[in-house]
């Protein structure tokens, strides 16, 4: 796309997202969750070949190499996001994927070749109570956050001694750990997944301290957080995630997990914020309590999730935000996807105006550009409110 494209794309950008945010949609809104991962093995985006664990060793690659990452999607993705050079400067961040939490309470990362990186699990049932007799960690000193905040600082320097890439300068540095995986999926990467539903079942009352421990230690280190940057101590609004909560039944999601989701909210939002929440998976059956109990008003899906059923049981208040699997699109054709598309937008989801097409969830490595055109393209026809 040439420069001028850029300006047409972004000023319709522009309207769209002005539109939806005063409840008068035009369109629906259409983006792709992409992070590092999807240019790491493209040699146009990463034409030194970092790895993860070069990434996660020294900060001044994680900068440069999320600056290219950045600059390709800003130069290659069709989506309602702006395109070409940001006029304000490079926006990053201290990037650990979603190891970091694990990795925070003491888990040992592990990289893979042609992967994420990924932890191992910590508690077995010889030490599964390790945890508990060393303490809380400490926000800034235990485990990945000290280098979290060692990176951090390093960022900043650079936003303040002027560097550069492309051209541009840094606009903003932020911290990872201001948000949370949630406490489920933190005890599932600690424990193990199986191991922990093992333990919901078999071992409660243990399963229940150690949700306890986990999500003690998330809020502190999200107030801890917060002060230190002079933020709020409460937010309006205010997202989690907690993908884990798939495995299990409303049922035992309402007995074993939802109070501590309940505190989260409590402690780290306003009273009257509406709650965003993000789940991968299969978690339809939970969609209807988490509105009426979590005060949940913007639910990011994944796959599978029927969006057109989601939004018969929710209403027209909810947002909604999900579309084609990230399978389909990256192995599917653009004329598959563009049926999957319209499918979706003719399913009902989009009463109301509350609903913003993306892939479900965070698109794969090697996700060909035409099946990306082929969605947007076809939400332009089939979208319009």
């Amino acid at each position: 796309m040439k420069e001028s494209d850029f300006e047409r794309h972004n000023e319709e950008v522009r309207q769209v997202w002005q539109a939806y945010r005063e409840g008068k949609p035009i369109r629906v809104p259409v983006i792709f969750g992409i992070n590092v991962r999807f240019t790491m093995w493209l040699p146009e985006a990463n034409p030194r070949k970092i790895t993860f664990e070069q990434y996660f060793s020294a900060p001044q690659i994680m900068l440069e190499r999320q600056i290219e990452h950045i600059h390709w999607v800003r130069h290659n993705i069709p989506q309602d996001a702006e395109m070409g050079l940001p006029k304000d400067g490079w926006h990053v961040w201290v990037d650990f994927q979603n190891v970091y939490e694990a990795a925070w309470f003491g888990c040992e990362i592990r990289f893979y070749p042609d992967q994420v990186p990924d932890v191992v699990p910590m508690l077995n049932d010889d030490n599964k109570r390790m945890l508990f007799d060393k303490g809380l960690p400490a926000p800034f000193e235990s485990g990945l956050m000290k280098r979290n905040w060692e990176f951090y600082e390093h960022f900043k320097r650079q936003q303040e001694k002027g560097f550069e890439m492309f051209g541009k300068p840094i606009a903003s540095v932020t911290p990872c750990g201001l948000g949370t995986d949630g406490p489920m999926t933190v005890c599932c990467n600690i424990r193990g997944a199986t191991q922990f539903v093992t333990d919901l079942v078999e071992d409660t009352e243990y399963a229940l301290q150690l949700l306890d421990f986990v999500t003690t230690a998330i809020i502190k280190r999200i107030k801890t957080y917060r002060k230190h940057l002079g933020l709020p101590e409460k937010a309006k609004p205010w997202g989690f995630a907690d993908d884990s909560i798939e495995l299990i039944s409303t049922e035992m999601y309402r007995e074993l997990i939802y109070p501590f989701h309940k505190r989260m909210v409590d402690e780290l939002a306003e009273p009257d914020a509406p709650i965003s929440i993000h789940l991968c998976g299969d978690v339809q059956r939970h969609l209807v309590f988490l509105r009426d109990n979590l005060r949940v008003r913007s639910i990011d899906t994944g796959f599978p999730i029927d969006l057109g059923k989601a939004r018969r049981d929710l209403g027209p208040e909810v947002e909604l935000l999900g579309g084609p699997s990230v399978v389909l699109l990256r192995y599917g054709k653009p004329e598959q996807v563009r049926e999957e598309t319209i499918k979706i937008l003719r399913s009902g989801v989009m009463e109301g105006g509350k609903f913003i097409l993306r892939e479900g969830n965070n698109l794969a490595p090697f996700t060909p550009l035409e099946n990306l055109w082929a969605m947007y393209e076809t939400a332009k026809e089939y979208g319009p409110l």
